[in-house]
């Protein structure tokens, strides 16, 4: 990769941890405002909507074996991490949402492994076992100090291993589609469930009629769903295709850091079990990278 490509590499990574990084104080200031699961199924649809001019040419298009595995990637892809997210930051800071979403690419492994049965070595079973013990320093750290079990930061290691079962579905069932197709039409077949969700179950309508600062929230979301997920997505997938796996890792590096400082600047407050959690947490990341590569 020469110069030019290198500082494009790194402005895409650099826009990418940003956004991302960005997107638990989003969830936070939209929880303001709206319940978790108002919250999770108004992100859907923005983000559906944003990508129907690429989902909606390309839906009659669409091979029936994949529409099981676009309906699967729309759900533990984007639809159910966006509800456990949600609801996770009603009791957590969104600093340590961001510090616990870390923990993606060991699922995407341990999944990797134990079901898509791929190659592994002690390398990387080492680095699983420093990224678990990273997991229970965090889980352990709650309201009242080590010790205390917060239970709701369990929300968002279950959403870590949904993204975990995704990204080994993508790869394994749906290598045959572009990037952008994958993200438009798996949001396009869910975007009934949430929009149905939203008009039937939630009194959404009735509180941007008649809640104070219920638009202003709704901005938030849809920022949320439009650059969190959407444009977020086509990001990162462009760069999975002029990179290489082990570069693209290093935004997991960077996400919990844009977190921390939007919470930090949000009065959140981060504590010594934190650092030393997120720090094993990393540290695992970092010693499975090494040893995929000697796979």
């Amino acid at each position: 990769m020469d110069k030019n490509s290198q500082r494009y590499a790194w402005g895409i990574l650099a826009i990418l941890s940003i956004i991302w990084g960005s997107s638990f104080i989003l969830m936070k200031r939209g929880l303001e405002v709206f319940s978790p699961d108002e919250v999770g199924s108004l992100r859907i649809l923005s983000a559906a909507i944003f990508l129907t001019p690429f989902s909606i040419p390309a839906i009659k298009r669409i091979n029936k074996k994949n529409f099981k595995w676009l309906l699967s990637v729309g759900m533990v892809g984007s639809f159910i991490p966006a509800f456990l997210f949600a609801t996770a930051q009603t009791q957590i800071s969104s600093a340590l949402a961001g510090i616990l979403n870390a923990l993606t690419p060991l699922f995407v492994l341990l999944i990797g492994v134990i079901i898509f049965k791929q190659s592994t070595n002690r390398g990387v079973i080492a680095g699983l076992a420093l990224g678990f013990i990273g997991c229970v320093f965090l889980i352990l750290n709650g309201k009242n100090g080590f010790g205390d079990v917060n239970y709701y930061a369990f929300f968002i290691v279950v959403a870590t291993i949904c993204y975990g079962f995704n990204v080994n579905l993508i790869k394994f069932n749906l290598s045959d589609l572009p990037a952008v197709k994958i993200t438009s039409l798996s949001l396009l077949i869910v975007l009934p469930i949430a929009l149905v969700y939203i008009v039937g179950f939630t009194p959404v309508i009735m509180k941007l009629q008649t809640t104070p600062g219920a638009w202003v929230g709704l901005g938030y979301i849809s920022l949320l769903g439009v650059m969190g997920t959407s444009i977020a997505l086509i990001l990162f997938n462009h760069l999975v295709q002029i990179t290489d796996p082990v570069f693209t890792s290093i935004v997991t590096y960077l996400i919990p850091v844009v977190a921390i400082i939007w919470g930090l600047l949000d009065g959140e407050s981060i504590n010594v079990v934190h650092i030393a959690g997120f720090a094993t947490v990393l540290s695992s990341v970092y010693v499975i990278n090494r040893g995929k590569k000697r796979i």
